[in-house]
């Protein structure tokens, strides 16, 4: 027989994982460190989706996480094309100097 994972423990690998992730974007400068952090995040909250489906037997988590993988490598595209802007404009990946981006 198959032992399976209490859903206590993966809510709880999913909140821990989705502080980690919050806490490095509230406190990294660095923009690549930041995108980083929200894919932790985004990882997070898939596998909460993942853990709440497989209690009930259904597959709205998967579908959800798909979802997710979605706009994740949407946010990756579009933070990988501000990434290359801002290092060619400012030479740097300091997210302080986002804030002089104009136009």
């Amino acid at each position: 027989m198959p032992q399976t994972i209490p859903i206590e423990h993966g809510l709880m690998l999913a909140g821990i994982l989705f502080c980690l992730g919050l806490i490095g974007v509230l406190t990294r400068r660095n923009i690549v460190f930041v995108l980083m952090s929200l894919e932790v995040m985004l990882n997070a909250s898939g596998l909460a989706f993942i853990v709440a489906a497989s209690r009930w037997g259904h597959a709205d988590g998967q579908i959800m996480f798909l979802m997710i993988l979605t706009l994740a490598a949407a946010e990756v595209a579009v933070g990988l094309g501000l990434i290359i802007q801002m290092y060619r404009r400012f030479h740097t990946t300091d997210i302080n100097v986002l804030s002089q981006m104009k136009g």
